[in-house]
């Protein structure tokens, strides 16, 4: 099915306003949001930043159309990928829409993460061109070692690195020229739902990242849920945007706001996790959809101000990636008793498949978390062994999925994607999302944990086995085995690592080496150099000694 290109000055195809204003859409494609949004609201406020910058609707899509036509000019189009490695920005959001507008997928990384794993990550996409921070260019110029040269770069803001890291090389342009040209652009390109929107890396178990391939389909199977199950939506609301756009909670934010013509609050990293700086925004930006982790809201409750009076909570609150204890959430139900809070589970290859809503009060004898929930329609769920046979109601199993929400792949890694993957008697493709749940016998699933080593901190889905991975490349590293433990902050990661003979013991050096190749919530929370490590009778690591380790006295910080 392919849908064509429309004029921005149109009204989509497809769409008629309901009777509240709001545009009921036949979803294709991302791109209609923005245009119809447009279409239907230009002069309202589309995006804010922490700096108080603003951006309507008409200009955020005159901003989107000439990125796009800028990157079809340099071939990136239908099919191709664009890499995003800037701060969260106003430029941020009009570089998504506009790799979007071009046909292309987009790329984010971490801004705040190490250049070598954001020159690996464009590499394994094969990206046509980078948005890049240009405090960032010369970093990624130098960590780049693929064959061939760096994709083009648009250079967003004004460098503090280096000399020469403002200078574009050839070829190369900067944000400012791509947003002043008014120069016709080529045809868009057919656009199929089936195209591919985006590509989130995540963390790979041999320390390479995986990335999540979601397409169009993928993203409206999301988006449309939330549209028709967590409203209704009002002209006023406004969303906040605290995750990070390289974690799969961004995308209600971006694209659930923008359905709606809404404003989105931009929340940048260096107040991202200040809950007493997050109190003061919500009230002061009127947020009335907050998105974030768990941990963020616990935060939130202790140091965040909200019994202050005079403040307004929002009216819905959602939180995902990670189980939310059940004390901190009754304290939240405690101070904002008129918001609506849902609990959304899923992991990036589906975005969210199941949801709860959290009742209006919370028992005070009730001593652990709430369910993940049920299944969201057009989704399906089963509960399965390891052969993939169903369990019973009550039974102890894996978490499947399948439908329209499902990921197309992991991008260039047919490999992985088949071990991701198992079909049954009926011919349906269901995902292994590897976490063990229960069925209390009405479709409500109860979380239990991992089936592997890969772990949730602060909402990031980290595995463990890339840690190791990043510990192995120091020189002096002879043996290395993480775990992850919990504590009163949620979980924290424990680091062991044996030493060659030659070698000197420096906690400092350690964390230091981790950071060039890991993303700041990836380096251990914790590291202790141990002569050797414990081992099975198979010499390989015995992790449940080294876990009996983490959780006595003796890790060092």
């Amino acid at each position: 099915m392919i849908f064509p290109y429309w004029p921005p000055s149109s009204p989509a195809p497809g769409t008629e306003p309901d009777a509240q204003g709001a545009t009921n859409m036949i979803h294709s494609h991302l791109s209609q949001l923005l245009e119809a949004a447009a279409a239907r609201r230009p002069d309202h406020r589309a995006v804010e930043d922490e700096r108080d910058g603003v951006l309507t609707y008409a200009g955020l899509l005159r901003g989107a159309d000439r990125l796009a036509a800028r990157l079809a000019r340099w071939g990136a189009g239908r099919g191709d990928r664009v890499g995003l490695w800037v701060p969260k920005g106003l430029e941020a959001v009009t570089a998504i829409h506009g790799v979007l507008r071009s046909g292309a997928a987009y790329v984010p990384v971490d801004p705040t993460g190490p250049a070598a794993r954001a020159a690996a990550i464009f590499a394994a996409a094969g990206v046509k061109a980078v948005v890049v921070a240009a405090a960032l260019a010369e970093s990624l110029r130098q960590a780049w070692t693929a064959p061939g040269p760096l994709p083009r770069l648009i250079l967003v803001g004004d460098a503090d690195g280096p000399p020469g890291a403002t200078a574009a090389a050839a070829g190369d342009a900067s944000w400012a020229d791509v947003m002043a040209d008014d120069a016709t652009a080529p045809l868009p390109p057919e656009r199929d739902a089936d195209d591919l929107a985006y590509i989130l890396f995540t963390s790979g178990s041999t320390g390479v990242p995986k990335g999540v391939m979601l397409s169009h389909r993928n993203a409206f199977t999301f988006v449309d849920w939330c549209l028709g199950t967590l409203g209704p939506w009002g002209d006023d609301d406004r969303f906040s945007s605290h995750a990070p756009f390289h974690f799969d909670l961004s995308i209600f934010d971006l694209f659930v706001c923008c359905a709606n013509a809404a404003t989105l609050v931009l929340i940048g990293e260096s107040e991202a996790r200040e809950p007493a700086l997050l109190g003061e925004k919500i009230d002061a930006r009127r947020i009335s959809v907050w998105y974030s982790a768990p941990s963020i809201l616990a935060l939130l409750t202790e140091h965040g101000g909200l019994d202050r009076p005079g403040r307004t909570p929002p009216r819905l609150v959602l939180f995902a990636g990670e189980v939310f204890p059940i004390a901190p959430l009754r304290k939240l139900r405690r101070l904002w008793p008129a918001a609506n809070l849902w609990n959304l589970y899923g992991p990036t290859e589906t975005n969210v498949c199941t949801a709860l809503a959290i009742p209006a009060t919370i028992p005070d004898d009730r001593d652990e978390p709430y369910p993940i929930g049920t299944v969201c329609p057009p989704l399906s769920a089963r509960v399965v062994d390891e052969e993939g046979r169903d369990l019973p109601a009550g039974t102890l199993g894996e978490l499947v999925i399948a439908g329209p929400g499902v990921m197309r792949g992991y991008f260039g890694r047919p490999d992985l994607t088949a071990l991701a993957f198992f079909e049954d008697a009926a011919g349906g493709r269901w995902y292994r999302t590897g976490d063990l749940v229960i069925d209390d016998g009405t479709g409500c699933f109860r979380f239990h944990g991992r089936r592997d080593r890969m772990v949730k901190k602060r909402g990031y889905r980290i595995e463990l086995g890339e840690i190791e991975s990043a510990l192995y490349r120091h020189d002096g590293v002879d043996r290395a085995a993480v775990v992850a433990k919990a504590d009163d902050a949620g979980l924290s990661i424990a680091a062991f690592v044996a030493l060659k003979p030659a070698a000197k013991k420096s906690i400092i050096a350690m964390k230091r080496h981790c950071t060039t190749y890991l993303p700041h919530y990836m380096v251990p929370d914790s590291i202790t150099f141990l002569s050797s490590l414990p081992a099975t009778s198979t010499d390989k690591v015995d992790y449940q000694r080294l876990k009996t380790l983490a959780e006595g006295e003796g890790a060092a910080r």
